[in-house]
């Protein structure tokens, strides 16, 4: 029978379910609104659409290479303990190669990929989301490329909580990669080398300086000179091969490549839940909650 965009609604609005899951739902159950609810909640939907609205600030990153191509990808889940969770563990596995082969533009795209099992990958979190029982969501990726004369470094942190893919070319030994993504892990860069820098983020700050040199009573003469010796503290926060590297502060990360003849093309940093506003809920009110349901 034809399925009315009516019927769709009114099943959305019951379950919280997608609007195609709801058609199909529909479709299956020959518009038997009863049978459509419990079919979603057979397959999962329903209770998988009932978690959208909580926060998924833990979970996982993931580094997966085959070959010259490698991904880095962060997943999310409402509580660190499933993130341990060997359910959760494989799901990040399963995703971080399905995004290897197919290699989607962004999550939007990623999420209507067909599966190698049939499926798109949204239906396969959403199946995951009923199984392991809380909300799970694909928070981002990255795929690199390198060619046969570079490395990828590979590093993750406590377990996952933080993740690093580098592409460093001029050599082919993974080790020196590893180093600087155990050095990005640590210290946060945020660019490769001073060309990376915004123009208006460097001008910026050299005017925050110059404003604080001039309200020490430094002479106007001799501001421009400090204000370039300062900016200097600045590109090291923020810039890569300026920092002095993590594993021997007494060289610069850029005499530590120069030494290996080697160079950065990027890196990608990834840390858990970083930006998510995470929920802070009274433990005690939350299980008085549920006691009175």
């Amino acid at each position: 029978m034809a399925i009315s965009a009516k019927l769709v609604k009114e099943l959305r609005e019951k379950t919280g379910a997608g609007m195609m899951d709801c058609k199909k739902a529909l479709t299956e159950t020959n518009g038997d609104m009863e049978e459509a609810v419990a079919y979603l909640r057979e397959k999962g939907i329903a209770k998988a659409a009932k978690k959208a609205d909580r926060v998924a600030a833990e979970g996982l990153t993931k580094v997966e290479i085959k070959g010259n191509k490698a991904v880095i990808v962060e997943i999310n889940a409402e509580t660190d303990f499933v993130a341990k969770n060997e359910g959760f563990l494989n799901l990040v596995d399963t995703i971080a190669d399905h995004l290897l082969a197919t290699e989607p533009k962004d999550v939007e795209t990623a999420l209507q990929t067909e599966m190698a099992n049939g499926g798109t990958l949204e239906n396969y979190i959403t199946d995951q989301i009923a199984k392991i029982g809380e909300k799970i969501s694909l928070r981002r990726f990255t795929i690199a490329e390198k060619d046969d004369n570079s490395a990828f470094g590979a590093y993750l942190h406590m377990g996952g909580k933080i993740g690093v893919l580098s592409v460093v070319e001029g050599t082919t030994d993974e080790q020196i990669a590893k180093d600087i993504s155990m050095h990005v892990a640590a210290i946060n860069p945020k660019y490769v080398n001073r060309d990376g820098v915004p123009e208006e983020e460097t001008n910026k700050e050299r005017e925050i300086l110059k404003q604080q040199a001039l309200n020490e009573g430094k002479p106007e003469n001799i501001v421009e000179k400090m204000v370039e010796g300062r900016l200097k503290k600045f590109f090291e926060q923020v810039v890569l091969i300026d920092q002095p590297f993590v594993k021997d502060g007494d060289q610069t990360v850029e005499k530590f490549l120069k030494a290996n003849n080697a160079t950065v093309k990027t890196f990608v940093r990834y840390e858990v839940g970083e930006g998510i506003e995470k929920r802070e809920d009274n433990f005690a009110d939350e299980v008085m909650s549920q006691v009175k349901k």
